[in-house]
């Protein structure tokens, strides 16, 4: 037997296409849309995403890798984003390392394969560069 529908997805549906213009793609899940929905008030509310932020996202969304429109390396204090079999982690760069659940990770990497239990390339697997998701 299949799962049950989530009773809040037609609702954050409808949220999703109001704010942002379009239907969402079809496998994200409802936490992950209703976060991203805070997170756009959020920016509204705040003044919004960075000028340089959003030109890197439009070269992104016209097909340039993510590598190439990333022209400055990870700063302490940014957070990576992944959403794997259900759960939504948030990494962040820190100095000389990423942090995840309170511990300091020395690699993307050792983060990746603490997530999926396998040997993944770290950047990909959170969308630096190339495919996302991608194995190494």
């Amino acid at each position: 037997m299949g799962r049950k529908p989530d009773p809040a997805r037609p609702a954050t549906l409808a949220q999703w296409e109001a704010v942002f213009g379009s239907p969402p793609p079809p496998y994200l899940s409802v936490p992950f849309m209703q976060k991203a929905l805070a997170y756009e008030a959020q920016c509204k509310a705040l003044g919004g995403v960075p000028a340089g932020t959003k030109r890197a996202l439009k070269r992104i969304a016209t097909g340039e890798p993510v590598a190439a429109s990333n022209s400055s390396s990870l700063r302490p204090g940014a957070q990576l984003v992944r959403e794997w079999n259900g759960r939504t982690y948030q990494v962040q760069v820190a100095e000389g390392g990423f942090e995840l659940d309170g511990k300091t990770w020395k690699s993307l990497s050792a983060i990746a394969k603490h997530i999926t239990g396998a040997t993944w390339s770290g950047p990909r697997f959170f969308g630096l560069n190339g495919r996302v998701g991608g194995r190494s």
